[in-house]
């Protein structure tokens, strides 16, 4: 893992340094989510110069959202400020903010303490302790924690209505009678995350018929679980699809997911140099983003088509933290 992270942060360097060497300060900012529009550039949310703070985001479309509402309340106070949206999966993008590549990343607290202890801290369902937890592996690393946010989004195993009513289930140890039967389709790294494939064969000793690499929660996870083509799904619980599709998230009845609240992570150095108000500004934006409201921003993008980058200001200048408030 430690070879591929390496390699994987060279080749997002590469990738950084080619998009803002063709694209300006206020690139296309569109979404690679349930849109089917293709992946956006580098996008400004504020003046942002060769010294600005830039906000990097993992490739799926809560990820912008949020690389947007944070990004956006920085530059409604003056920071300059750019975005780096669908940058790729976690194994990319912490090395590029360890390297300074980027200097903020919305994070969530459980999988990211899992992470970046290589598995050495395992994080719990306590919020008070996985966001304690996390900030002392983070500032071993040089990198600083603000405030979490009560919203949280964890992992969730899905199913169709039609496959939970032929199997009776309504937890996921119900699939242990259906999961050879099953196909399961997840994001690439699935496999190896201790919350998912792998996770579910320690905790609940489910062994699938096969599975196929899909995104990371996005409509190619959720055409296919439709289609039939998959039997469950790793899906998000903040995915506003759950209920609107009528699918059926199944219970974690052995608590395999941690905690998972949303919370902005960012270079030491960055922080020194901005100072306190830095921090103040994701404080502020987290002090008002509940679970039920980010299921909300959430729809706008991945039900309505939304533009996250637009969707943000709007939130933004209703919660009196945006550009154009008092």
């Amino acid at each position: 893992m430690a070879r591929r992270s390496v390699i994987g942060a060279v080749a997002l360097a590469l990738a950084i340094a080619c998009t803002a060497c063709t694209a300006g300060s206020t690139g296309s900012t569109g979404s690679a989510g349930s849109t089917g529009r293709s992946p956006p550039g580098p996008a400004s949310a504020g003046g942002a110069g060769p010294g600005a703070i830039t906000v990097g985001s993992f490739d799926f479309p809560e990820s912008v959202l949020l690389a947007y509402l944070y990004a956006g309340a920085l530059s409604a106070r003056g920071y300059p400020v750019r975005v780096l949206p669908d940058l790729g999966s976690r194994e990319l993008v912490e090395p590029a903010l360890m390297t300074g590549l980027v200097q903020l990343v919305p994070e969530y607290t459980g999988s990211a303490l899992e992470f970046v202890s290589l598995g050495r801290v395992h994080a719990t369902a306590d919020v008070t302790a996985t966001a304690s937890a996390l900030a002392s592996q983070m500032a071993a690393r040089g990198i600083v924690t603000s405030r979490p946010a009560a919203a949280q989004d964890a992992n969730a195993i899905v199913v169709t209505g039609a496959t939970a009513a032929r199997y009776r289930l309504r937890t996921i140890s119900d699939l242990t009678r259906a999961a050879r039967e099953l196909v399961f389709g997840g994001p690439p790294e699935c496999p190896e995350r201790p919350d998912c494939l792998r996770g579910l064969r320690r905790t609940y000793g489910l062994h699938f018929q096969a599975f196929a690499a899909l995104d990371a929660g996005g409509p190619l996870t959720r055409q296919a679980l439709e289609a039939g083509d998959i039997g469950a799904a790793l899906l998000f619980t903040t995915d506003p699809a759950i209920g609107a599709r009528h699918l059926v998230e199944l219970a974690d009845n052995r608590d395999l997911q941690p905690a998972e609240n949303i919370i902005p992570v960012l270079r030491r150095a960055t922080a020194d140099r901005y100072g306190p108000g830095l921090l103040a500004a994701l404080d502020a934006v987290s002090a008002r983003l509940s679970t039920a409201a980010l299921t909300a921003l959430n729809a706008q993008v991945e039900l309505s088509g939304r533009d996250p980058r637009a969707v943000a200001q709007s939130w933004l200048r209703d919660q009196g933290l945006g550009r154009g408030t008092s």
